[in-house]
């Protein structure tokens, strides 16, 4: 079957004149103008991403939205996309201090030496035999043991690089009568209450009841001071003012 031939007044006929060449460059442009000065859509408050695409500037090419974009970065208002909200991006925390007391570095050394020397060999055998059996994607215990040995490798590392360079203190300080790492300290507060801490390095002080991290704002206030000092700390309930009533380094 043969095609009829466009008229010469069919739009695809006036697209091949000059005129129709200028007429649709005209369009394209007053489309780009008119997306540039277009009003941004406002964001549903419920579903902020239902309109994200609403709100993205229609343009004419790439060059024109790298235009759009630039003139929106120098002036400020550049749009907001809900989902770059999200990111996997942590900052760093900052790492505790290095000392630690003779009790605390035999509690990390033997939880390194129980990791790498004798849960990790026997997981590795688990996933081994698992692994053994045949199909891995439906194995549950091959799952769970790669995903324990993750968590082993990620344990091992970390205390592997807080052991280096630890200072383990294990003698009295040479002034009793102040204040230092290891010190157990009674204070009194306002309402004449008696509270009793121990210093300690930030990796032990969950070994026993008492125990607060040479880290802690308390801790920072305390070292240092001496029998019948007065120490103010804020907290969240407000600002607190204790007694030293006793120091004793063990």
């Amino acid at each position: 079957m043969l095609r009829s031939k466009p008229s010469r007044s069919s739009p695809e006929r006036n697209a091949l004149t000059p005129a129709g060449v200028g007429t649709v460059a005209a369009e394209s442009a007053a489309r780009a103008s008119a997306a540039r000065v277009a009003p941004a859509a406002t964001i549903n408050e419920k579903n902020p991403t239902s309109d994200v695409h609403a709100r993205i500037p229609e343009a004419s090419g790439p060059w024109e939205a790298g235009k759009i974009t630039a003139s929106r970065l120098a002036a400020g208002t550049t749009p907001h996309y809900p989902w770059r909200a999200m990111s996997r991006y942590r900052p760093p925390t900052t790492p505790g201090s290095k000392f630690i007391t003779q009790d605390g570095h035999a509690r990390l050394t033997a939880e390194l030496d129980q990791l790498w020397r004798i849960e990790r060999p026997q997981v590795t055998q688990a996933v081994s035999e698992a692994a053994a059996q045949g199909d891995r994607s439906e194995n549950a215990e091959y799952t769970y043991g790669k995903r324990r040995l993750r968590e082993i490798d990620r344990r091992v590392r970390f205390l592997r690089k807080r052991l280096y360079g630890m200072v383990v203190v294990g003698r009295p300080p040479d002034d009793p009568k102040r204040v230092f790492f290891g010190a157990w300290v009674t204070l009194e507060d306002d309402a004449g209450e008696l509270v009793r801490h121990r210093i300690v390095g930030p990796d032990e002080f969950d070994l026993a009841p008492g125990y607060i991290s040479m880290d802690a704002p308390l801790a920072r206030a305390l070292l240092g001071k001496r029998l019948d000092d007065e120490v103010t700390v804020n907290t969240p309930a407000g600002e607190r003012t204790w007694l030293i009533t006793e120091i004793r380094h063990t």
